[in-house]
């Protein structure tokens, strides 16, 4: 048996080998031209994630997910304990999950994020922490600039203008905001939050740029503040395993037939962008947690039906590409991220994605990633202390790790930066930090 093949399955009979062989390798962006889901075709996995992903037809995010955004926010002064909070949440998701079963045939996916449960107080910190950043480093000779890279509904521009525009009058005047949204609905959306408000607190230095940022192609020279939150878990991923006797790293593909069926299959590493991953990874000194024990391995290697490949390991490329697009077109930027760094139920493997659907009101854990495009939500962590490591390589190469980048978790970020008393309850419970406790923030 060849070595590109994990275990003896009927999936691998020389016939169906031979088959796949000869099917063309396509991308997301390929697949994007046609409305029907591609067959007789092999896609990398990061290429097949996109798909299922952002396919503008049948993609998860153009029909399935909606964020959960309160038409009111919360009055936490109010409410007794942090029992209550979530009972109030569960309440109101219930409202809007029976209003969309009975307008939709397709069951969507509601989803929440920070931003929104604790809107205006979680976006008046991130806000609270780039004005000061800003005073202590460009003002006043150098305008604000804030690039903010999927928006959602528009919900923390709209925090962050309104603090600065109540609280900081005098940079609000030099403060101009730009997102940059994938989404055609999402760029409406923001667009639209706008003009449902009194003219008053419109803000006229918005501009949503509808594009994805593994597009852009427009030098930025300013010194900007770029922030990504609750974007990185959908950055699609690439699946290695390595030749457990050699350790030479093998790159995932999804081999999908006529009859529109998955199978896995490696190959040696020949993507470039895989292999420009894996040699910044190990200039960083990292080392994959698959590849430890190696005289255990090579027990096992000698024992009948021992797997020739290591356990899967997912690493982050589109990620890379992100770094790489700041670095080539944002080379002032100052980079603010916020995501998870460690999930329940992920399927196996090293940052493996959690792979998840609603199904009667449920969340339905899955696993494989290897499911029905668009039916899906596939999101991952984020080692960032890893994460830290390429981004000094790739973006600040001349500059020390103390002063370029600090990375802590969520809840001390708003410990130091957040109105705490905003988010208290009778109780004296604090939701705010309490929530999201497996999330860090990233700060260049």
């Amino acid at each position: 048996m060849s070595r590109q093949n994990l275990i003896e399955d009927p999936q691998y009979t020389p016939e169906k080998v031979a088959a796949r062989a000869k099917y063309p390798i396509i991308t997301a962006k390929d697949a994007a031209k046609n409305n029907t889901m591609p067959v007789a075709v092999k896609m990398l996995v990061r290429e097949f994630i996109d798909d299922s992903l952002y396919h503008p037809h049948y993609g998860y995010f153009s029909k399935q997910a909606v964020i959960f955004s309160p038409e009111t926010d919360f009055d936490f002064e109010r409410i007794r304990d942090n029992m209550q909070f979530l009972d109030i949440i569960a309440e109101k998701y219930k409202e809007i999950e029976d209003d969309m079963d009975v307008r939709d045939e397709i069951a969507r996916q509601v989803w929440h994020t920070p931003t929104e449960l604790f809107k205006p107080w979680y976006g008046y910190a991130i806000a609270k922490y780039i004005v000061t950043e800003y005073k202590l480093n460009n003002y006043p000779h150098k305008d604000l600039i804030i690039y903010e890279m999927g928006a959602g509904n528009g919900t923390l521009m709209l925090n962050i203008l309104d603090y600065i525009q109540q609280f900081e009058p005098s940079v609000y005047e030099r403060t101009r905001y730009r997102i940059i949204e994938i989404s055609k609905k999402l760029a409406q959306r923001q667009g639209e939050r706008q003009e449902v408000r009194d003219v008053t607190k419109r803000h006229g230095c918005v501009e949503v740029i509808n594009k994805s940022i593994f597009e852009w192609d427009t030098p930025v020279p300013d010194h900007c503040f770029f922030l990504g939150m609750e974007v990185l878990d959908n950055f699609s991923h690439d699946l290695i395993r390595y030749d457990s006797v050699t350790e030479e790293p093998l790159q995932g593909m999804v081999a999908i037939d006529e009859d529109g069926d998955y199978t896995e299959i490696y190959t040696p590493v020949q993507d470039p962008l895989i292999q420009r991953y894996l040699t910044i990874r190990k200039q960083s000194g990292y080392k994959s947690p698959v590849l430890s024990r190696r005289f255990l391995r090579r027990l096992r290697n000698r024992l009948p039906f021992a797997p020739n490949m290591t356990a899967p390991e997912f690493i982050p490329t589109k990620l890379l590409l992100l770094l790489e697009t700041l670095k080539n077109y944002f080379p002032q930027h100052r980079l603010v991220l916020s995501d998870f760094y460690t999930l329940p139920e992920a399927i196996p493997g090293v940052d493996a994605p959690v792979v998840q659907t609603r199904y009667s009101g449920t969340m339905v854990p899955c696993s494989t990633y290897m499911v029905m495009p668009g039916m899906f939500d596939i999101f991952f962590p984020t080692n960032f202390e890893l994460l830290r490591d390429i981004y000094q390589q790739v973006c600040r190469p001349s500059l020390g790790m103390e002063k370029s980048v600090k990375v802590q978790t969520q809840k001390q970020f708003l410990e130091r930066y957040g109105d705490l008393e905003k988010t208290r309850t009778l109780s004296g419970e604090n939701p705010m930090l309490m929530y999201y406790e497996n999330n860090k923030m990233f700060l260049s």
